[in-house]
């Protein structure tokens, strides 16, 4: 399986989207936490390219975008084939 990683932040309802659908897939998933900042939030900058909103997801190390990037991969049915790795 694939390796997932989402940086989040408390009370995010993006967040919550973005996990519900990968807990959904059966994906465990590494999170990381920037609601304080710290060096997770800067790797998070330098990984997706500035952007910084949340949640970041990232499959494989590849960036995937957002939550709405990641619902489109899903109805786009290129969900799937990503997380199995």
């Amino acid at each position: 399986m694939a390796k997932v990683e989402v940086y989040t932040k408390m009370f995010c309802p993006y967040c919550t989207r973005a996990m519900r659908l990968l807990g959904e897939k059966g994906v465990e998933v590494e999170e990381y936490d920037i609601s304080l900042g710290g060096p997770k939030r800067v790797e998070m900058l330098g990984r997706a390219n500035g952007r910084t909103t949340v949640p970041q997801i990232f499959i494989n190390g590849a960036h995937i975008g957002g939550s709405d990037d990641l619902a489109a991969l899903e109805r786009a049915g290129k969900l799937d084939p990503l997380l199995a790795g």
